[in-house]
């Protein structure tokens, strides 16, 4: 049985944590400009067009029918690097028909390209906008840290964000054909 000093310490300290969240919740929402939509789990997610390796532009709707996990990276980011022979593990896994990883890079266009000769992937990769608003900011990555990635369904809706590297157990879990 707890004394009252210990249930006055605890519940200072939940009022603490409370409190704490919330901050750290609204200083986030300050680094999203003013009209600027932050999709969420359950949001359809924009149809942005963002420019390929290829110099073709491709949109996000080009991906509707299929699983998506969107990976966002950078050559700089150590743990991205680390991450990707799972993506591509995962897309081998998974097939032609199957959930499709694309890759968006938030990073110089050229050192993309460049890193890419010495590190191919088979899954494709697209450019993400670093200006503000940042594709991945957009797409719910209000720290915008990297590596972030985000599943959608088949209709482009938002089924779960990652900040992080995916372990190989949710890789799967999240490229598995969705239950009938």
């Amino acid at each position: 049985m707890l004394s009252r000093s210990n249930w006055t310490i605890l519940g200072l300290a939940v009022l603490v944590a409370a409190v704490g969240g919330w901050l750290q919740h609204a200083s986030q929402q300050e680094r999203v400009p003013p009209g600027v939509h932050v999709a969420q789990t359950g949001d359809i997610v924009p149809d942005l067009a963002l420019a390929g390796l290829d110099g073709k532009e491709h949109r996000l709707s080009d991906y509707r029918g299929r699983r998506v996990l969107l990976n966002f990276w950078a050559t700089w980011c150590g743990p991205c690097l680390k991450e990707m022979p799972a993506l591509s593990q995962a897309q081998a896994n998974v097939g032609e028909k199957g959930a499709i990883v694309v890759g968006i890079a938030m990073d110089d266009p050229q050192r993309v390209r460049d890193f890419l000769v010495s590190h191919p992937l088979n899954y494709p990769v697209l450019l993400g906008r670093l200006d503000s608003p940042s594709t991945s900011l957009r797409l719910g990555n209000v720290g915008e840290l990297l590596p972030y990635s985000v599943l959608l369904d088949e209709n482009g809706r938002v089924l779960a964000t990652r900040r992080g590297v995916l372990d190989e157990d949710q890789l799967q879990q999240w490229l598995a054909a969705p239950a009938p």
